[in-house]
């Protein structure tokens, strides 16, 4: 069993608009990659993001290695209780996910 860290090259998280954000999973070869889109679960990143599942659009993209994750944001960019301007920190809350 291992973390999706373990298994990604890098993992960046963006806005996708004022209303959604984005997390991409980018891998170094299609065998990290399978192995991820195997196991984890869409599931486990709602748990994560604390959403429900049908809120969560998942792109599996073998040909270019890449997992891609929208998600609307919990409010809108630059409301005053928006604490990631960026989306930029949300990537680092799956980090830990165990893959089993």
């Amino acid at each position: 069993m291992s973390t999706l860290t373990e298994q990604v090259a890098s993992i960046r998280s963006k806005n996708a608009g004022p209303f959604w954000a984005t997390i991409d999973l980018f891998f170094k070869d299609d065998v990290a990659f399978e192995y991820t889109a195997s196991r984890l679960t869409t599931r486990a990143i709602a748990e994560r993001l604390d959403l429900a599942e049908d809120q969560l659009k998942r792109f599996d993209l073998p040909d270019i290695r890449v997992i891609k994750i929208s998600f609307p944001r919990p409010v809108v960019q630059g409301h005053i209780q928006d604490r990631d301007m960026h989306g930029a920190q949300y990537a680092w809350l799956l980090a830990d996910i165990q893959l089993g």
